[in-house]
């Protein structure tokens, strides 16, 4: 199999690591293609089990250095996965979205956190880094593979394609997180550009939220936002 460098206009994308690529065969094993595994690779129980899986779904092993050291500058990444990439349809009844988010990093933390608090719906408003960047996946440790991801052209897409509550966190938000009772279902938590945040003009497009802090700095780092927002939410 020939693989080549990741640019956002091919139909694949790569895990690069152990782990992650686990996270592939194991939760979108039909979306696996392949797994190169390199010489140096320590046969743990972690990339026994990773061979397991791929064996019992019939997902081809590769043993190929060079294509490994093509794809990744880490000296210490010896297992990759390459999958198709995808687009699920939603399965939830909560959403995050995220408008113009620009950090791989991010969005990859981003989608690690909403796996741990039972999240599986992403919206993405574009413009905006590409979810499937390798980079992306590796952040996210795998969790992409158990989240329903859908992109918009626009935020006046997104907000005319349901009917969910809108909760819009902006450092003018009216309304201070922790303040209010929060819904169970049919509501999105939307987050701003790590730069700009909202639109102002979309002030009026939902419920604005403040995550109130003191003045000693000027705004939360996006991923936390997002996670302080998803843990008052997932309140009983």
């Amino acid at each position: 199999m020939k693989i080549e460098k990741y640019n956002k206009d091919l139909d694949i994308s790569y895990s690069l690591g152990a782990y992650p690529t686990y996270e592939l065969v194991k939760n979108a094993p039909e979306y696996a293609i392949a797994v190169f595994i390199h010489s140096k690779a320590i046969y743990t129980d972690e990339l026994n089990k990773l061979i397991d899986i791929c064996n019992k779904k019939k997902i081809e092993i590769i043993h190929d250095d060079k294509s490994i050291n093509k794809l990744s500058s880490k000296e210490n990444c010896f297992v990759v996965g390459v999958f198709k990439k995808y687009y699920s349809n939603f399965t939830d009844n909560k959403q995050i979205v995220l408008y113009n988010p620009s950090d791989m990093g991010n969005l990859g933390t981003i989608m690690r956190t909403m796996v741990g608090f039972g999240y599986t719906d992403l919206v993405i408003i574009r413009p905006a880094v590409d979810p499937f960047n390798p980079k992306v996946v590796r952040a996210s440790m795998g969790a992409i593979f158990m989240l329903n991801i859908k992109e918009y052209d626009s935020m006046e897409e997104y907000l005319t394609s349901n009917n969910y509550k809108k909760y819009l966190f902006m450092l003018g938000g009216t309304t201070i997180l922790g303040s209010f009772s929060t819904p169970k279902s049919n509501y999105a938590l939307i987050f701003g550009n790590e730069a700009h945040g909202i639109d102002t003009k979309y002030f009026n497009a939902g419920t604005s939220v403040l995550i109130k802090h003191n003045n000693k700095i000027d705004s939360l780092n996006l991923p936390i936002s997002v996670g302080m927002a998803i843990y008052e939410f997932s309140k009983e």
